[in-house]
């Protein structure tokens, strides 16, 4: 009888039940770590490449604003022909993309205002202000959180707080 356990234990290769079951559990664990971190980052790039094609967007229009002294020829054609890669929508149109930005010049034609949608649901605007004293002078910036009211487009501002950073 002793001699056939000894054959057994000899003869036996493999993983025990539990052993499958601890590496189940250990991949299971790194799995609940790395999927949350994963999906920060992806929101934080998507966020990231609507603010550059905001910046950029703004530099399209500062190019503008040096042919005339003022915003007044920035409009939806000209910023194309300045910039390209960039769909550009009149700001009473909302943007539905992160490569689609709404823009808007008030005030007379000094202050611009940008906006796009980032794939993540919040709303990036950028505003430039180069003499209207309603406002701040400088570029500032502000942020729409998914989920608020309101369409994203350049001439919905309302309830926006615009600061120095995003």
């Amino acid at each position: 009888m002793l001699s056939k356990l000894q054959e057994r234990n000899e003869n036996d290769e493999g993983f025990t039940l539990i052993e499958l079951m601890v590496v189940v559990l250990i991949i299971a664990i790194l799995i609940a770590i790395a999927v949350p971190t994963f999906l920060g980052a992806r929101e934080r790039a998507q966020d990231r490449a609507v603010q550059s094609n905001l910046r950029n967007s703004l530099t399209a229009s500062k190019v503008l604003y040096a042919d005339d002294g003022d915003y007044s020829g920035v409009d939806t054609a000209a910023l194309v022909s300045v910039e390209p890669a960039i769909t550009f929508v009149d700001g009473d149109a909302p943007s539905t993309a992160a490569n689609s930005v709404s823009n808007n010049v008030t005030e007379s034609n000094l202050i611009v205002t940008l906006a796009a949608l980032s794939d993540s649901g919040d709303c990036f605007y950028i505003q430039d202000n180069i003499g209207d004293t309603v406002g701040t002078l400088g570029t500032t910036f502000a942020v729409r959180a998914q989920g608020v009211a309101g369409a994203c487009q350049a001439d919905n501002t309302a309830g926006l707080t615009f600061g120095t950073a995003w």
